[in-house]
C-alpha cells in the first residue's frame, strides 16, 4: 500500500448519524479538521436533513437518502472551493444533522398570574399550564438563528425561551378571545388552535413549528375558588328553606339517637325542647306568615269596597266599581237585563233586579219620542 493509500484510507468513508437520544435537536459530525474524503457515502434517515457548512457558510441541504459527495452532488459546494475536476482528494466541511421529528410533551406554564376583566366576575387573576409540540422547519433558518456553532444542541437550550415565549402571548391572546371564565373549560381546544396559530409566526423566525398546544388546566386563585365553590353549593341547595328543613330533620334524628350524651339530662330535655321548638317553627313556614283574618285593613272610610262583574259580548268583565257601573247604565253599555254578578250572589242575575241599581235605571231617561 502506497503512502497516498494510506492517507486516503485515513479519511472517513461514510457520513452518518443513528440517534439514540430523545432530546437531541443538532448533532455535528465529528472528524478531525473536518476532513471529508471525496466520494464519501452520506446516509440521511428520515426525520433527518445533513447541512453542509463551508467557510462558515451554509453550503448545501440533504434530504433523507444515501448520496457520494462528489462535484456532481455538491454543485454549491464545489462553486466555493473552485473545483474544475472531480480528482480524488479530500475536502473540508462542517457537516450538521438536523433532527426534525416532534418533539413532543415540553411544558409550559404562567410563572406569574395573568390579570384579565371577566364581564361577570370583573378583575380576576388567573394561572394556566400545559404541553406543547415543536419541530424543526426550516434547517437553515434554524442553524443561523440559533444552533450557531454548537456541536450537539439539545431541546432543553431552547426549551425555556420557547415557554417564555408561550407565557408571555398567552395573557394577550386570551384576552382577545373575550371568553368568560366560566366558559373556558369548554373552549379549551378552541383556546388552543387559536394560540398555536398566532404563535406560528413567531417561531417560524427561528425555523421552528408550533404543531400543537395543550391547555390542560385554567386555574383561579384558591380564595376565588373557594368563593366560587360556595356558590355553586347554593345552587345545588335550591330551596334554602326545605335545606334548613332537612338539617333540622337530621339534627333530631341525631339527638334521638344519643339523648344523653355528654351533657347531663337536664340540658339535654333543655336543648330537645329547643330543637323541637326550632323544628316547629322552620316545619310550618307558612303558619308563620299565613295572614290572619285581622291583618288585611278595613276599606277606607268614605270609598265603596262592592265590586260588580259584568257579562258583555259572552265575556266577563270586571270587576268594576259602582260609579263605574252608573256611568255605564247612564251610556247604555249596561241594560236592565244585562247579567252581573257580585260577592254574595249565587248565580249572574240582571242588572235590573239588583237593588242598589234599580235608582240608577230609574234615573235613566226614555228614548226621545221619535
Amino acid at each position: 500500500m502506497s503512502l497516498w493509500d494510506k492517507a486516503k484510507a485515513e479519511f472517513v468513508d461514510i457520513i452518518e448519524w443513528t440517534d439514540d437520544s430523545r432530546d437531541t435537536m443538532v448533532w455535528r459530525f465529528p472528524r478531525f479538521q473536518n476532513e471529508i474524503k471525496y466520494g464519501a457515502k452520506l446516509t440521511v434517515r428520515e426525520s433527518q436533513v445533513a447541512v453542509f457548512v463551508s467557510q462558515g457558510t451554509i453550503a448545501d441541504v440533504f434530504q433523507p437518502g444515501m448520496v457520494s459527495l462528489t462535484t456532481k452532488n455538491l454543485p454549491i459546494l464545489t462553486t466555493l472551493k473552485s473545483w474544475a475536476y472531480g480528482f480524488d482528494s479530500p475536502f473540508k466541511a462542517e457537516v450538521y444533522f438536523i433532527n426534525t421529528k416532534n418533539f413532543t410533551d415540553l411544558k409550559w406554564g404562567t410563572k406569574n398570574p395573568v390579570m384579565l376583566r371577566d364581564p361577570e366576575f370583573g378583575p380576576v387573576r388567573m394561572r394556566a399550564f400545559g404541553t406543547y409540540v415543536m419541530k424543526v422547519k426550516e434547517p437553515a433558518t434554524f442553524i443561523r438563528e440559533i444552533v450557531g456553532t454548537d456541536a450537539h444542541f439539545t431541546v432543553d437550550e431552547i426549551a425555556d425561551q420557547l415557554r417564555s415565549m408561550i407565557s408571555g402571548r398567552f395573557a394577550d391572546i386570551l384576552a382577545e378571545s373575550r371568553i368568560p371564565v366560566l366558559d373556558l373549560a369548554s373552549n379549551y381546544k378552541d383556546l388552543s388552535n387559536f394560540i398555536t396559530q398566532r404563535l406560528s409566526s413567531e417561531l417560524l423566525a427561528y425555523g421552528l413549528e408550533l404543531t400543537l398546544l395543550v391547555i390542560e388546566n385554567i386555574s383561579l386563585p384558591p380564595e376565588v375558588e373557594e368563593a366560587l365553590d360556595k356558590r355553586t353549593s347554593m345552587g345545588i341547595i335550591g330551596d334554602l328553606n326545605k335545606y334548613t328543613q332537612f338539617q333540622a330533620a337530621n339534627a333530631m334524628e341525631k339527638a334521638a339517637a344519643n339523648p344523653g350524651g355528654d351533657a347531663s339530662a337536664g340540658i339535654g330535655m333543655g336543648m330537645g325542647f329547643a330543637m323541637a321548638n326550632q323544628m316547629g317553627k322552620v316545619l310550618q313556614p307558612e303558619a308563620q306568615h299565613k295572614p290572619s283574618a285581622g291583618d288585611a285593613p278595613p276599606p277606607i272610610p268614605g270609598q265603596e269596597s262592592v265590586v260588580y262583574f259584568v257579562a258583555l259580548g259572552g265575556e266577563q268583565k270586571g270587576p268594576f266599581s259602582p260609579k263605574i257601573i252608573r256611568e255605564m247604565i247612564k251610556d247604555k253599555a249596561i241594560k236592565p237585563d244585562t247579567l252581573m254578578w257580585k260577592k254574595g250572589l249565587e248565580s249572574w242575575i240582571k242588572a235590573s233586579e239588583i237593588p242598589e241599581l234599580k235608582e240608577a235605571f230609574d234615573a235613566v231617561p226614555p228614548p226621545i219620542p221619535g
